[in-house]
């Protein structure tokens, strides 16, 4: 029986551990890599291995950067008033496509999870906590027009995405912050059919409910 060879074979492995590659997809891959310019597979090659060395977090939200500070919030043009807090960064990048949100993010890089051992300061509660507190006394300070007005709370709509968006909720709260705590919207898709939506899903759809 023809194999592939040893070296083609270890990618082919590796890319099979990838989430949502099966074997045969990892061989049609490899066998991509193997076709690919040498140049440009140089290129790919050298971007791998310095993956790691070169990724680090925004000191500021804790999205991925190669720099200090990320694009987001070093941009003028993003309305920094509004921050949305999100699970990970591609729940981050989900935000971005589109076009359809302009403010500024905190990502937590997880939720509470009590049943896998993941409490409050596990993840980035406490820098986002503290972050708010920085904002909201210097703009008390110096009449920033930057004022934060609003935090959006849009971790998943999961029991451990709801606990950890009310655990932030009662902790902005207690703090007397001056601004708008939010949750993103519940409810049915764009497209959807009433006949198959869930009773959890009608419920928070009558809950979010407005004047139409």
């Amino acid at each position: 029986m023809t194999t592939l060879p040893s070296s083609l074979k270890q990618i082919a492995l590796f890319l099979n551990r990838l989430p949502g590659i099966g074997e045969k997809t990892a061989n049609r891959l490899a066998m991509y890599f193997l076709r690919m310019p040498e140049i440009e597979l140089k290129t790919f090659g050298e971007n791998i291995s310095n993956l790691k060395s070169r990724t680090k977090l925004c000191k500021e939200c804790f999205n991925l950067t190669e720099e200090e500070f990320c694009g987001i919030c070093t941009d003028n043009t993003r309305d920094k008033s509004i921050i949305t807090v999100v699970e990970t960064v591609l729940d981050l990048l989900s935000f971005e496509v589109g076009n359809i949100y302009h403010g500024v993010y905190h990502v937590l890089h997880g939720r509470i999870d009590p049943l896998n051992s993941i409490g409050p300061d596990d993840i980035y509660i406490n820098q986002l906590l503290n972050r708010i507190k920085e904002l909201s006394s210097f703009a008390k300070a110096s009449a920033d027009k930057d004022e934060l007005k609003e935090i959006i709370l849009a971790t998943n709509p999961d029991m451990e995405g709801e606990a950890t968006a009310r655990y932030i909720s009662n902790k902005l709260k207690t703090s007397n912050f001056k601004f708008q705590i939010t949750r993103l919207a519940y409810g049915l898709p764009m497209g959807a059919n009433l006949e198959y939506a869930d009773y959890g899903t009608l419920g928070k759809a009558i809950e979010g409910r407005r004047e139409y």
